[in-house]
């Protein structure tokens, strides 16, 4: 019976460890990433504003009908998980340096995480400065520990760069 005790221990110590550092972390987190490409501000805006049929963790995508004037789409991840997102801004300027804004948000109120991502196109020489900030929240405990310890906050972001790269064949300095 001794020895039972000291197994229960063993694995729930280390499994309350992360329930309560999870519990201690912030639910909101911000982390942001940037890529040079050697496209021009208007090809890269084309593939980011478009839909993600180039990224390889989308299995599937269906434009939605919009919500308060918001454009909205459904993707489904190469796991069978299905999220909505919903465009709350898309902006361009231009000038003498052009930038193009988007601003997705996850429209799903019943997943353990949610937020905005701002995908920001702008101009550098005679290519494109493309960084995108991640603004989220993750409500659980435990996957807050693994989104900060584990994964990192930055794990979709670079994931999603890579992509982008690949699908215009360009590397980042």
């Amino acid at each position: 019976m001794k020895w039972l005790w000291i197994v229960v221990l063993v694995i729930a110590a280390p499994l309350l460890a992360i329930v309560v550092v999870g519990a201690l972390l912030p639910k909101a987190h911000v982390a942001s990433q940037t890529a040079t490409l050697s496209q021009s501000p208007d090809v890269v805006w084309a593939v980011v504003n478009g839909p993600p049929t180039w990224r390889p963790d989308v299995r599937a995508y269906k434009e939605l009908p919009p919500s308060e004037g918001h454009r909205r789409w459904r993707e489904t991840d190469k796991h069978n998980r299905t999220i909505t997102y919903e465009a709350t801004e898309e902006t361009i300027l231009l000038g003498a340096v052009s930038l193009r804004r988007l601003t997705t948000r996850i429209a799903d109120k019943n997943l353990p995480f949610g937020g905005t991502w701002t995908t920001e196109v702008e101009s550098q020489g005679s290519g494109s400065k493309v960084t995108i900030t991640e603004k989220g929240e993750v409500y659980n405990p435990v996957f807050r520990f693994v989104s900060r310890y584990i994964i990192g906050h930055t794990a979709s972001i670079d994931a999603y760069l890579n992509a982008l790269r690949a699908k215009l064949k360009t590397s980042s300095p």
